[in-house]
């Protein structure tokens, strides 16, 4: 009984103008996206690669002169490597730094000249901006907007139009279950609206893929899964909400202009709200209290190594008491840019979590997770920076431990090796992104959307229970 209802829903949706009308605008949001993406992708990946062999080029130079200038200058800029899943969503990448510098060090005087530190640019994270740019026609905009509203539109008169013409009362009457109604509707409206998805979907894939400017690899494909399989949710949750409210109103119309309230309400007003609402609350951050810190240090540090130098001292000491000062002064500096950026990830984490009872936004954070863009991107994209730093200076640090003939004094030309670099030895920066992590982290969200939608079921089954028809 549940199929045979879903097939008579379903052909009455494909003989509807409203699923005509769904294929075309979804085939051709679609269509755009993909040629926005093959047009514009080539000049992204052309930008990462030359920069990329602009600060390999630099590295290498460093290399051939000695392990003192790497370690003194190291590799420059360090790039995110742009996603090739962008198209799914934008995320707000051009608000986003997609470099981190390898800071030059600062002089201090012609004989003291510091050591390589991160320098993370300062984000301009626009905590207001939770949903999909309406300027951008990626699948964060068609699902999020477009899918969304098309579900409610096959929905909204699924029990009221029966209820309206009379036709209800018949089909209850042949003692058919109230759920299995429920259901058939439900299953006939979903499969109405998955197929012109798909079709827009494979459309799109088919003309990314095949192109040579644009490579899906595995992992790129199975990110692919995980946000086909989001937007069904998504959508899932838009019908039953639709079907809710089908079920609690006498009139069609009536109901259209409920949902088109809630759309508007749970959709575009409340995630701008909300996050207008957290930054608003969220104490401004200032970099003036850090980099008074930082002075403080520098004087104690300068205090120290210049009695060092009015002090009878061997040279090895006086060496020794160079690199000191500079490796110290370097880690308090990143310490302190360490802490300023944990503050302002901190106050995004919060507006994130309030706009989360949005399920707008909820879908806008998983696709930018999946699809390598947005915030946790530029999280990923720091921590790698964070580890190559790391891998970098133990390098240098085996390198001259490796020479018998050092003195083991890191950061000071005359207390490290002379012998020449293979710059092929050299770790090299690699921005890769970790599907594990991404599906950990958003696991709970996943799950938070799949209750949504069994919440909304539920709901629209007991009121379906106690409607009279």
């Amino acid at each position: 009984m549940i199929w045979h209802i879903t097939k008579r829903e379903l052909y009455d949706n494909l003989n509807s103008l409203r699923f005509a009308l769904t294929t075309v605008l979804l085939l051709g949001l679609m269509l755009t996206n993909a040629v926005s993406h093959l047009r514009e992708h080539p000049k992204r990946i052309q930008k990462y690669n030359e920069a990329v062999i602009k600060s390999l080029d630099g590295l290498a130079s460093h290399t051939d002169d000695s392990l003192y200038m790497l370690a003194q200058q190291g590799p420059g800029m360090l790039y995110k490597k742009p996603s090739p899943l962008y198209f799914c969503a934008e995320g707000g990448e051009h608000l986003l730094p997609d470099v981190v510098e390898g800071g030059s060090p600062f002089g201090y005087s012609d004989n003291l000249r510091g050591v390589w530190k991160l320098k993370y640019p300062d984000a301009n994270i626009n905590m207001k901006r939770v949903g999909p740019d309406v300027t951008k026609a990626d699948w964060a905009f068609v699902i999020g907007y477009v899918l969304s509203l098309i579900a409610l539109l096959f929905t909204f008169d699924a029990v009221s139009s029966e209820r309206e013409s009379g036709t209800l009362r018949l089909m209850l009457a042949n003692s058919v279950p109230r759920h299995t109604v429920l259901i058939g509707k439900f299953l006939g409206a979903l499969i109405s609206v998955s197929i012109p998805f798909t079709l827009a979907v494979l459309l799109n894939l088919v003309l990314i893929s095949t192109s040579s400017v644009v490579h899906l690899d595995t992992e790129a494909w199975g990110r692919l899964g995980i946000i086909f399989f989001t937007a069904f949710l998504y959508t899932c949750l838009f019908l039953a909400l639709g079907l809710l409210i089908s079920t609690r109103v006498q009139r069609s119309a009536v109901s259209l202009v409920i949902l088109l309230l809630v759309w508007v309400t749970f959709v575009v007003f409340m995630p701008s709200t909300l996050a207008s609402i957290a930054s608003e609350f969220s104490p401004s951050i200032s970099s003036e209290p850090r980099w008074k810190r930082h002075n403080e240090i520098q004087d104690e540090l300068w205090t120290k190594y210049d009695k060092w130098l009015w002090t009878n001292r061997t040279e090895k000491e006086t060496l020794t008491a160079k690199s000191e000062f500079f490796t110290k002064d370097a880690e308090a500096e990143e310490r302190l840019n360490r802490e300023g950026l944990t503050e302002k990830v901190a106050q995004v984490q919060y507006a994130r979590a309030i706009t989360r009872v949005s399920p707008a936004t909820l879908l806008q954070h998983l696709l930018e997770s999946f699809a390598g863009t947005g915030f946790e991107r530029h999280l990923q994209f720091v921590e790698n920076t964070q580890r190559y730093a790391r891998q970098l200076r133990e390098f240098v640090a085996d390198t001259d431990k490796s020479d018998p003939e050092s003195l083991h004094i890191i950061g000071v030309r005359e207390g490290m090796t002379k012998k020449k670099i293979l710059p092929e030895t050299v770790p090299k920066f690699e921005d890769t992104l970790d599907f594990n992590k991404d599906f950990n982290t958003r696991a709970m969200e996943l799950l938070l959307l799949a209750l949504f939608v069994i919440v909304l079921l539920s709901g629209a089954y007991l009121a379906f229970v106690r409607a009279e028809v």
